[in-house]
Formats: C-alpha cells, structure tokens, sequence
C-alpha cells in the first residue's frame, strides 16, 4: 500500500506527532537498563570474546570548565586540576581490571573515542598517561580512528600537539550558536575568531575530519541568527556538521531549569531552524546523513550511507563496524553481543568499585532474540529510512507475519504521507522524516509515552 495523497500541514504533523520518543541510539534504550547486568556477568562476557575481535572504545570524561544550562550529558564543572587527576588515577585502575577480565589479552582496538563532558579538560600530561595506559593493555591497529569531543573557549595549539601525535584524527568541536544573545541564554559564550584558530590547530596537527555541533531550539534563537552561523562556519569548511535539536528535560537535567522556558522556539520556529539550515548546507554542498547529520561528498559517512552500511550508538551516526563497544569512565556504556552494560553513574560509586578491585558496572539489559531483531529494524529505519521487514526477518529466522501488528499501526502513517507501505518493506517518506523517531517506536515493545520520560519528537 502507498502512502495517500492526504497529507498533513506543517501544523497539523505537529500537533499529531509532537509527542515523546527515544533518540534511539540504541535498542533497548537506556531506560530500559537495570541491575539485572552484574559486574560478573559483564566480566564473563568480556572472557568470551574471541582473540580475534576488532573493539571500540570510549572514554567518558564527566568534567567541564563550565556548565552549559543546555547540556544533558553526565558532568560537572570543575575549576581545578584536582578532580581531573584523581579521574586519571581511576580510569587507570579501570584499564587493569578490565585487562584483567580479558584474561590479560591485549585486543586490537579499530576506533577510540574520547567524549564527555570535555575531553581537553584533561591536560597534555593526563592524555599521555592514558595513551600508555591504554597501550599496555590494548593493541591499536594501524588504521585506528581516534577522535575527541573539544570545547573551543579551552583547547590549546599545545593540548592538539599532544593529541596528534597520539593519533587524534577526528575532531568534533561543540559551537551550537554563535549570537551572543542565545549563548548568553545558556551559559555558553564562544568567539568566533578562537574556533577559527582551533580548526587551524587540528589541521596543523594532520586532523583529517573536523565536526562542528550546532543546535536549534535553543533560547532566542532565530531562523535567521541559525543561517548567520552556518555561513560563518562555511568559512572553516569542516567535513561534518551535527544538528542537534535542544531537548528540554528539567525534570532529568535540573540544571535546565536555568533556561527562561518562555525564551524556547515553539516546534514550528524549531523546525522552520532545522529546515532553513538544512537547506543552506545542501547549497553549500553538504549531504544530509540520517536526520541530523550533515557531511562533505567524499566523507565516509556519504559513502556508508550511499552503501547501506551506516550505524547508529551512542555517539550518534558513525562507520565504525566493530561489533564491540567498551566504555570506560563513570556512566560510560557498552555494547557487546550479548547485550548492554553501563558504568555508574556517580564517579564516587565508580571510584568505590575500582577500589574493591570490581569492574564498576551499575546496570544493563541482556538482549533476547526478539531484541535483537527489533534494534536492527530501528537502526536501519533510523540509518536508511527504509527497511525490508522480509529480509531482516529471514537472516533471523523470522517470519515477518510476527509483525503484522506493527505494520497496521504504521498504516496511520501511511495515511498522512510519511510512510510508504509495500508488503513488508517501509519506506519513511521525505516528510516523514520528522517522525522517524515515531516510526521507529512503534516497533519498540518497551515504550511507553505517557511515562514521559524522552524528549519530545519534534
């Protein structure tokens, strides 16, 4: 069945389908997490994996110089090197008793991935210490991606050196807006002129890929101060551009409720700022990726797009293939073959683990067969728009008819034009690209959207 011609205003979408749905960055998601996932079972599954396996790994750094009131990472604003090295200690002492857990085997590492809070709150001496201690317990092949989330207001020519030479060659830089007036609203004043110096750093330094994290829907902002900066980060050419829609969850991130509510875009001004920007980086050449992502032709975002081959975690969309995450530091979250697991929250409780020499995983969620199935569903919905029920049921020895309940659902869809229906392939339309995260829940059997407890979808 295709989609009607009964198609739905801008408004009227809005008013249908602003409710809340999951990000999606992984399946379960994270509300799903529980204490069902020990530290022993976490450490049998690391026993298990094969010595051949290729990992991932990222390092979450909970500090910052400064709170963003926007922010709805776990971290904290520090004003002294002293929690940052005390960090460092127990990150280390989380590498010993993860290299434990591997049954002392030194697995090759594909891509490594510094995220946070602000990474370049670690100081050059920090970085190199963590790189050593990574070394002793991990191989690096030799085209390791390694890459780093950097707040511009204090990164330094010598703190890029230090990370080059280490094998930085990504680079994400968070600038979100650059009016004054928007970033006074949050907490978060950037200069223009130093981001211009610190894309001139990383690429002195062999930075090979240059992403820049814009938001909409944040307070005061505008369609027109959205394109003013756009045009200006146009000037630095950067291969990749996020653009990430303020989610206003005080009731998860106190911190939020610093944010005057009545200064916040309404959704159509928020998407009208997602359209406008979204148009002006297509004229400068730039391919959409996924819903919020934005990248230069000869990226390998493109190409993993263009070939099917793109992946959705918990850093947004990426080509890493490793069928392995490891995340280390408080809150981190990893993902292998048998399901998820995530390091405590609270850096005291991840500190007290490390002590008693445990592995400081808090909760997770083990994934049956069923999940499994659905996360693939999802991710390649959320990944390629489309997907071939027939086919992902038939490499899981499925029949598709199990999911007939889902597919009537999406029939409502359908009727509004943002889904295509034929047989059992969905195809989210290009105006059913705002929802795709509405699509997306219908296959999941854990949501639950009177509990309020996600951003809203639009």
């Amino acid at each position: 069945m295709s989609a009607t011609t009964a198609r739905l205003s801008r408004d009227a979408l809005i008013e249908k389908y602003e409710g809340r749905a999951p990000r999606y960055t992984s399946y379960p998601t994270a509300v799903q997490f529980s204490d069902e996932v020990t530290p022993e079972m976490y450490a049998g599954w690391l026993k298990a994996l094969p010595d051949d396996e290729a990992l991932s790994l990222y390092i979450h750094v909970p500090f910052c110089s400064r709170l963003c009131w926007y922010c709805g990472c776990n971290t904290r604003a520090v004003n002294s090197h002293g929690p940052v090295a005390a960090y460092v200690f127990y990150l280390e002492k989380e590498l010993l008793a993860l290299h434990k857990a591997l049954g002392r085997r030194r697995l090759r590492v594909s891509s490594l991935h510094f995220g946070g809070g602000t990474p370049n709150m670690l100081t050059p001496e920090d970085l190199r210490s963590i790189m050593a201690a990574l070394g002793a317990a991990f191989r690096f092949s030799g085209g390791l991606e390694m890459a780093a989330e950097l707040d511009p207001e204090i990164l330094t020519r010598e703190w890029v050196a230090t990370a080059s030479v280490n094998g930085l060659s990504r680079a994400s830089l968070g600038v979100q807006n650059l009016d004054r007036k928007v970033q006074a609203a949050v907490n978060r004043i950037e200069a223009f002129d130093h981001i211009a110096d610190c894309v001139r750093w990383l690429r002195d330094g062999g930075v090979t890929s240059i992403n820049m994290d814009l938001m909409y829907g944040l307070p005061h902002q505008t369609v027109a101060n959205t394109l003013a900066t756009v045009d200006s980060l146009m000037t630095l050419r950067p291969e990749r551009i996020s653009l990430f829609g303020y989610a206003h969850v005080p009731w998860m991130k106190p911190h939020q409720k610093l944010i005057e509510e009545a200064a916040l875009p309404g959704a159509s001004e928020r998407l009208d700022q997602f359209d406008a920007a979204a148009e002006r980086l297509a004229s400068e050449g730039y391919v959409r990726i996924g819903m919020d992502h934005f990248a230069v032709p000869e990226d390998d975002l493109c190409q993993a797009q263009a070939e099917g081959r793109l992946r959705r975690n918990f850093q947004g969309y990426t080509t890493d293939a490793a069928p392995v995450l490891i995340g280390l530091g408080p809150s981190a979250i990893g993902s292998l073959t048998q399901g998820f697991v995530q390091n405590a929250s609270q850096e005291l409780d991840w500190r007290k683990a490390l002590d008693h020499e445990h592995l400081p995983v808090a909760r997770g969620v083990r994934l049956s067969a069923d999940d499994r199935l659905r996360a693939e569903i999802i991710e390649r919905l959320m990944c390629d728009f489309a997907v071939d029920l027939g086919e992902v049921c038939a490499r899981d020895g499925r029949n598709p008819r199990e999911l007939v309940h889902e597919i009537s659902r999406l029939e409502a869809f359908a009727a509004d034009g943002l889904v295509e229906l034929d047989g059992f392939r969905v195809r989210i339309t290009e105006s059913g690209r705002l929802v795709v995260r509405s699509v997306c829940a219908v296959f999941d059997v854990y949501f639950r959207e009177a509990e309020g407890r996600h951003s809203r979808a639009l």
